[in-house]
Order: C-alpha cells, then structure tokens, then sequence
C-alpha cells in the first residue's frame, strides 16, 4: 500500500473513498472526453459489488476523498484508545448537524470515533428519559458506523457484523485476536 502522503494508487489496492466506503482500486483508465484524453481511478466499492466509481486521478479535490486504509496494528491501537477519547455532546442542533456533516467528509477516525461516542451516550441519555434520538443524529450515527465498521472488517478479515462485538472484546480485555485469514495490514 502506498504511503497516506503519497495520493497514487495502483490496481489492487484497497482504499478508502469518502462516502462509498471501502474499494479495491480496478485499474487505472484513460477515457476521452470531448476530444480531452482524462485519467480515472477505476474502483469497485468492496461492500457494493455491482458498483462502479471513477475518480479522475488530476482532480485534487476528489482524490483528497481518497485515502490507504489502516493497518490492523493502526485499528487495534485506535480501539484501544477508544475509553480516553472525550465525547462532548453540542446541544445546538444546527451546529452538531454541521458539525458531523464536516466529520463525515473529512473526519479523522478519532473524531469519527469520538463522535459515535458522543451520538452513543446521549441515546443512552435519552433511552432513560423514554425518548429517542433526532433522525438526523440516528442517520449520522449508522453512516459514521458503517465507516469505521467498513474499513475495519476488510482490514481484520471479518463481515461487518462482527466489528462490534470484536472492539468490545478488545476493550474488555479479552482482546482476541483478528482471524488468522485477516488481510495484513
């Protein structure tokens, strides 16, 4: 995998693209346009395999949506970190909606992290009085954990389903470890 600072990918690799989550790098195509020969990363979405997405390789604004994933060794120190990540809710509505809208595009796995957790405790707060989260809040949470979950399950060799109960364990101290098929970070 090429290094984070170093934005060219080749076919093969895994990468992270904004929003579509996690995707193998197909190839590398030119295609013409109007006359215009333009370079694209070819990726298909790993968790939408009927996909198909072309990011032009001269856009910078683009391929800044692209980025190597963890290594596993990166994941476990992140999920070990997890506990002294501090979650502090922001009570005003407009502002956390902006708030999370910015980590969703350009959030480091930190603020993502601290984020769930924050958008956790206060369902937890609410649960307790009888209420619920804001839609808005709800759908924040689900595409913040499909990120993380995403990227960790094709990292650690497990189905997405199994990202949960694996950060539990980590944090509980059990501490498994990924299964022996995981892909090497």
């Amino acid at each position: 995998m090429r290094d984070q600072q170093d934005k060219r990918f080749a076919a093969g690799d895994k990468v992270m693209y904004a929003a579509q989550g996690v995707c193998q790098v197909a190839g590398i195509e030119t295609k013409d346009f109007g006359g215009r020969q333009v370079e694209y990363y070819v990726l298909k979405p790993l968790y939408a395999p009927n996909s198909t997405v072309y990011v032009p390789t001269g856009n910078p604004e683009l391929t800044g949506k692209l980025r190597r994933l963890l290594s596993a060794q990166e994941i476990l120190a992140l999920i070990r970190s997890m506990p002294r990540e501090p979650c502090d809710w922001i009570a005003d509505d407009a502002a956390r909606k902006d708030a999370f809208r910015q980590i969703l595009a350009h959030g480091s796995h930190q603020e993502l992290i601290r984020a769930v957790k924050a958008v956790y405790r206060h369902q937890q707060e609410l649960q307790q009085k009888g209420r619920k989260l804001h839609m808005a809040d709800e759908r924040f949470f689900k595409e913040a954990e499909k990120i993380l979950y995403d990227e960790f399950a094709s990292v650690l060799g497990l189905q997405p389903e199994q990202v949960l109960p694996f950060i539990l364990d980590q944090l509980e101290g059990t501490g498994q470890e990924p299964p022996a098929g995981g892909i090497p970070g």
